[in-house]
């Protein structure tokens, strides 16, 4: 916790009607300021009680304060460094730690992942008494999509026409498990812009979920930044915010190491969007005359600055309308693992969030994280909606570029 970095809130007040707990709660210590506040006392010596560490956790990260406060305080720096600090010097109850240590011996290795995808079924029936064992479960049970058929990438999609660039592909563990046709998605785009796409075997875990939750991230920082070493590309390309926003991290999460640090600063990551505007459209576009709603994920809007990107894709297709979701900035409660660690705010954000794409009126929600994916469409269900279908923004260039007429 930087003494430094905490003096630069002036307590002005502007993070409060961005912050999701806050509007919750109207709690201030549930509020950046307020956690600021407890940050600092901390370092005056009083100890990480079980209610200050409650505070701690009920922080989604989702980082909107960031965007809003006028003094540029870094509270994303801050919290990245408290949580760490909670897990070392609060002690949990036994069955919260060792839902954790499920949590996190499952979701970082997408072969362990895939093992899941079978029950998912099953999951959902089972989700009532798994709710009854432990919240986390039932969470889990409930969030988990439906079964996909899953289809290895190629490790290598070559560029249709001139090649303008070698990128390489995140393939991702809740995106590669869950949604394996968002990354086909994202590689055909690539590939009919100019790009040829490498998809390196054996990928892991970027380190998001263990470093957005107060966990050592360094060894899949190191084996991530390796990985692209080794593919000889560009640019890494992810599709996932979460993952995008840890990576393009990676050279403070490494600080310590001057070696791992330099390279990866070398490394260059971009958010799909991101990388096409840059990159400038080739491949012509078909019309798709749908109505679409674009929901900002926290990680790309407010921790990657990625807002006006993909409207911009989008609004490039014919025949195709974007609408604004109200209350954009507001977390929709996904936030990396807190939809499982603390599920009843996460849904009560979720089905606020739900309510608010509804009112679009949309016969698309466009999403570019899957944890919002999952956490938007599970409150649709939970509130008893007309289910709107939910497509990444590779899935809607996708049947744009080749013409589909639909988004399938």
């Amino acid at each position: 916790m930087d003494p430094e970095l905490i003096k630069d809130c002036v307590h002005c007040g502007f993070c409060l009607p961005t912050c999701p707990t806050y509007v919750l709660w109207g709690e201030e210590m549930d509020s950046p300021r307020g956690r600021i506040h407890l940050m600092a006392q901390h370092n005056e010596g009083v100890p990480m009680s079980p209610e200050m560490a409650g505070h701690f956790d009920a922080c989604l990260g989702c980082m909107a304060c960031v965007t809003a406060c006028p003094s540029g305080v870094q509270y994303d720096r801050l919290i990245e460094h408290t949580r760490p600090v909670v897990e070392r010097e609060h002690t949990r109850e036994p069955r919260d730690r060792a839902v954790r240590a499920l949590v996190f011996a499952l979701f970082p290795y997408p072969r362990r992942l895939r093992l899941v995808k079978p029950f998912t079924r099953l999951n959902r029936r089972l989700a009532p008494f798994l709710e009854r064992v432990h919240p986390t479960l039932g969470a889990l049970a409930e969030l988990t999509p439906p079964r996909s058929r899953t289809r290895p990438l190629p490790a290598l999609v070559r560029a249709r026409g001139r090649r303008r660039a070698r990128v390489g592909l995140l393939t991702g563990c809740v995106q590669g498990a869950f949604f394996p046709d968002v990354n086909r998605a994202t590689a055909r785009v690539l590939a009919l812009e100019g790009c040829d796409v490498v998809i390196p075997r054996g990928q892991g875990c970027c380190g998001a979920l263990s470093l957005h939750s107060g966990y050592d991230a360094r060894t899949f920082a190191k084996k991530t930044i390796a990985t692209f070493e080794k593919a000889g590309v560009d640019t890494v390309v992810v599709n996932a915010a979460g993952c995008g926003s840890s990576m393009k991290d990676y050279a403070d999460v490494l600080a310590d190491d001057p070696d791992w640090r330099l390279r990866a600063s070398r490394l260059k990551v971009r958010d799909l969007a991101e990388y096409l505007v840059e990159l400038g459209p080739v491949a012509e576009r078909h019309p798709l005359p749908l109505t679409v709603a674009y929901h900002d994920a926290c990680h790309l809007a407010h921790a990657q600055g990625v807002r006006a990107q993909p409207r911009e894709l989008l609004g490039e297709i014919p025949d195709l309308k974007v609408r604004e979701i109200s209350e954009s900035a507001i977390c929709c409660g996904s936030a990396g693992t807190y939809n499982l660690f603390q599920p009843a705010p996460a849904r009560e954000l979720g089905e606020r969030k739900a309510v608010r794409v509804e009112e679009t009126g949309a016969d698309l929600l466009v999403s570019a994280n899957p944890g919002c994916t999952m956490q938007i469409t599970t409150a649709m269900r939970r509130l008893g909606r007309p289910p709107i279908p939910v497509a990444h923004t590779a899935q809607v260039l996708d049947a744009s570029l080749r013409g589909l007429g639909t988004v399938r």
